[in-house]
């Protein structure tokens, strides 16, 4: 009856039922099973308390144990379980005060955030469902358990999430929820920026969205976000074309290329990202600034790294509908190259000193086994020792 995913997870339900304690899968999990979508991490709720829990499972993470949530590994994956739990005030809008854990899982579920995630459903596939989350799920609309203005008070984090799902789904956001997300989004300013940039990532990677942006417009929430907060119409540049943009590295240099006065690494610390990202989002950069002056040459091609290719495409696409680019296309030229690296050059350093045995070593070295990188990739000389040898003869380099 159900998906690969929870028969796995089944046993943990059945562990803590035959220690007589209530289970149930819930939230996202139970949401996307509904719409048949692809099922990411599964999370239980139960009556079980966290020390129950440590006796009950031999591999035991308490990474929230304070607030009722530890992590169980089971059959090398790993399952986030929460005793049922009543929220005290959050004073720092990201985690209760307090909890005080409870019995049964209705009010559980009444401290979620959305209907469509205020769902359990117990080992044999029943529905738990208090707040007409399917029926939502139905009709396609994104809207709070109960008071909105108080869930995003709690957590302002909510109200980015209700764009992200929108634009995960194509659902549409309950006009009362928007009411409320407008009243509280000058309380996104007081959020951690990585937890905001991380529900950014997945809204840009999103399916529908165009169908997000037009809810991020509506609602105005840019003003309160790194960067549009100074530059407000930057978010009105983005083409209504826009496609699914995998990383936020994507991310950063559409809108750099928007407006090259913002510059990547401005990016990069507003929104607090990873040298990874920035170095993503340089390279990207970089080579669609090269396309611009020379257009999809193998030296582009040979300085992309074959996992950006298509970021590349896809940005090109965007700002360049017209031009027939195509992962297959970079693939095949990159194939005929006449080297993948510098390690495959026929000539290397030890060669270059040898060369000049009377020049003592420095950039101009680097400079010189550059240019016979670039001149090899290009056809300009064969990747031959003595036709290197002989290139260089003719093309001295300049030693200061």
């Amino acid at each position: 009856m159900f998906s690969t995913p929870f028969n796995k997870a089944i046993k943990i339900l059945e562990t803590i039922e035959n220690h007589q304690h209530q289970a149930y899968f819930v939230g996202g999990c139970v949401r996307d099973y509904l719409l048949q979508r692809p099922i990411g991490d599964i999370d239980i709720a139960t009556s079980a308390k966290p020390e129950a829990l440590q006796e009950m499972f031999h591999s035991i993470i308490p990474v929230g144990i304070e607030h009722g949530t530890v992590i169980v590994r089971y059959d090398k994956e790993s399952y986030e379980v929460t005793t049922f739990r009543v929220d005290g005030t959050y004073t720092d809008q990201r985690h209760p005060d307090g909890v005080t854990y409870i019995n049964n899982i209705d009010k559980d579920l009444e401290r979620r955030d959305f209907t469509i995630n205020a769902l359990a459903m117990d080992i044999n596939g029943n529905i738990i469902d208090l707040f007409n989350g399917q029926q939502d799920l139905t009709n396609g609309i994104i809207r709070t358990v109960g008071n909105g203005k108080e869930r995003f008070k709690e957590d302002p984090l909510r109200i980015i999430r209700a764009l992200r799902f929108s634009s995960q789904l194509g659902f549409t956001i309950d006009q009362v929820t928007i009411d409320h997300m407008v009243q509280v989004k000058k309380d996104i300013e007081s959020l951690a920026i990585e937890r905001i940039t991380n529900e950014f990532t997945k809204f840009f990677a999103s399916k529908y969205v165009g169908h997000g942006l037009h809810y991020l417009f509506e609602t105005k929430i840019y003003k309160h976000l790194p960067v549009f907060k100074d530059h407000e119409q930057l978010i009105y540049k983005l083409p209504t074309t826009i496609e699914p943009l995998s990383s936020f590295g994507e991310v950063i240099a559409v809108f750099h290329l928007l407006d090259p006065s913002i510059s990547v690494v401005n990016w990069v610390k507003s929104w607090k990202c990873s040298n990874k990202l920035k170095n993503e989002a340089q390279l990207i950069v970089h080579n669609i600034d090269r396309f611009k002056s020379e257009g999809l040459s193998r030296w582009l091609i040979y300085q992309l790294p074959t996992s950006l290719f298509t970021s590349f495409q896809r940005i090109i696409h965007l700002f360049y509908p017209e031009e027939n680019i195509t992962v297959e296309k970079m693939k095949r030229i990159k194939q005929l190259l006449p080297i993948q690296s510098r390690k495959e050059l026929a000539i290397n350093g030890n060669d270059i000193i040898r060369f000049y045995p009377d020049y003592s070593k420095g950039p101009w070295m680097k400079l010189l086994l550059n240019e016979i990188e670039k001149q090899v990739v290009t056809g300009g000389v064969p990747n031959n020792y003595q036709a290197i040898k002989e290139w260089i003869k003719w093309n001295p380099p300049e030693i200061n």
